[in-house]
């Protein structure tokens, strides 16, 4: 099974020059009290991509590594700033089918294929403590790139990178960073050996831009466009955290994919409705096939809370083994679902449409007007609508019609929350308060809807307790502690509007 660790280095241009006469003494930066000697390895790695470098192109990397301490397979995923996630898998002549899946959001399925070459010839030197604790490795790196693509060429150049220990103190490659540039030691530009083997083997594939967008500079569509790269971006990168399970991640991309929903639909003055209402409908169904697992993990969260609350008086029966056993068998369940939708090939083809969207955006003739008044149009009939649904919710007597409308107006207020989200580049401060206050009507909303569905699994649970000779008391005290608490919530949620009232909005956006 594939492993994980997070990489934080920086790189330096080197001298073509033998010894390290050159090199600053690093024993002045705090806390290195030594450096030590740990010889001199021979790499040897392959570089998998797809033909049009999908893979570089996302700032990803995959390649087939010989030599040095972990030979392998590596997918190099960015992270922010000096970090990436390494994940690596064991040597093999294939590559393994968890980096494949792994990779896929990016690949898009497009076969992968040798790209690139490179040999390193490496002189490492550990950065220790006075206690002989590792804090960082210096690496003195003589590379030799051959273009494995057709008319490709080869380059050789020298570099120097400095990667962090675990646990090290980030603010350690500061300083370090700063002797070095007092001795004129520079960062490179590039930001990995691939890249700039890409660069210098095969000019004509440059793999590190995307493909060009024509989109009127300040104009409404490019606002919009933006927006849209950036939600693209955050669910690609977000693509190998759901399937290797990491916390908040499942959560994280269906936010993604309403916000791209509800920008697709809010901004369909400067976008062409029928090309994207297909996205909009691939991205709903995507939605919804996260929905179960996301959905559990907040109602597991939620009930085993409530239970830990009870005086142990008030449990009685095996709650706790009950709760455990409804948990597993819905949480398998819905994680095979997630999984299944990412394996498929409807997602695939969201992918492809996701990424056509972006570098060939369907623009109306809207698109090329100034942002402010399209995108206050657009905030504003976002916003009728909420009224519209808060009116109809806050005139239903308590009961299932009041709860379903309430959960209409929840829908409505994320999007118009996210529609002010994408306007706030243009229009600042006044979408930015405009967002704040229709967030005070989803979370009070969005409680009493977890109130809800919390009601309707606790009676699911006390009529399977009461059906196996099980007390059922537990459950009914808390399905009354849900409904209650969603009594509280709509309580709050007239005074709750009030705030984000017309005349309020007609002020935030001036």
């Amino acid at each position: 099974m594939a492993q994980s660790k997070r990489e934080t280095e920086r790189k330096y241009a080197a001298p073509a020059v033998d010894g390290v006469s050159w090199l600053p003494d690093l024993t002045d930066v705090d806390p290195v009290a030594s450096l030590v000697d740990r010889g001199i390895q021979e790499l040897d790695a392959v570089y998998y991509d797809t033909a049009d470098l999908r893979l570089a192109r996302s700032s990803a990397a995959l390649r087939r590594r010989t030599g040095g301490t972990d030979a392998g397979w590596h997918l190099k995923l960015p992270r922010t700033d000096d970090s990436r996630e390494e994940v690596q898998a064991p040597l093999s002549d294939e590559i393994p089918d968890e980096l494949r899946g792994l990779a896929l959001s990016r690949t898009r399925g497009a076969p992968l294929r040798p790209v690139v070459r490179i040999r390193s010839t490496r002189s490492v030197r550990a950065l220790v403590n006075a206690e002989g604790g590792a804090l960082a490795e210096l690496s003195l790196d003589t590379v030799r790139a051959d273009s494995l693509l057709a008319d490709g060429g080869q380059t050789v150049w020298s570099e120097m990178e400095v990667e962090l220990a675990e646990d090290a103190d980030p603010a350690l490659l500061d300083r370090i960073d700063k002797v070095l540039g007092k001795k004129g030691i520079d960062r490179v530009r590039t930001p990995s050996k691939l890249a700039r083997a890409l660069a210098e083997t095969a000019p004509d594939r440059d793999g590190a831009r995307e493909p060009h967008t024509d989109v009127a500079p300040g104009s409404a569509g490019e606002q919009v466009c933006g927006y849209l790269r950036e939600q693209v971006r955050a669910l690609v990168d977000l693509d190998p955290a759901v399937r290797r399970g990491a916390p908040d991640s499942v959560h994280r991309m269906r936010v993604t994919c309403r916000r791209l929903r509800g920008a697709l639909r809010s901004y369909r003055s400067v976008l062409d409705r029928e090309a994207v209402e297909p996205i909009r409908k691939e991205l709903k169904w995507l939605a919804g096939q996260l929905g179960p697992e996301r959905d559990h993990e907040v109602l597991s969260e939620r009930l085993s809370a409530r239970v830990r609350e009870l005086p142990g008086e008030l449990v009685l029966g095996p709650v706790a083994a009950r709760l455990q056993v409804w948990d597993a068998g819905q949480r398998a369940a819905a994680r095979r679902r997630t999984l299944d939708a990412l394996n498929s090939p409807c997602y695939t083809a969201l992918l492809d449409r996701l990424s056509e969207l972006t570098t060939r955006p369907p623009l109306r003739a809207k698109a090329a007007r100034k942002p402010e008044k399209v995108m206050v149009k657009a905030l504003v009939k976002e916003y009728q609508r909420l009224q519209r649904r808060m009116a109809v919710a806050l005139g239903q007597p308590s009961g299932p019609e009041r709860d379903a409308a309430v959960h209409q107006a929840r829908k409505a207020a994320k999007r118009l929350r996210y529609a002010a989200q994408a306007a706030r580049p243009a229009l600042g401060k006044p979408a930015k308060r405009l967002g704040r206050r229709v967030k005070e009507v989803q979370k009070v909303s969005g409680d009493h809807h977890d109130g809800v569905v919390t009601r309707d699994v606790l009676r699911r649970l006390a009529v399977a307790a009461h059906a196996a000779g099980e007390p059922s008391f537990t459950w009914g005290l808390l399905h009354g502690q849900e409904r209650a608490a969603a009594g509280a919530r709509e309580q709050q949620l007239p005074a709750v509007w009030e705030r984000a009232s017309d005349a309020r909005l007609r002020k935030a956006l001036g």
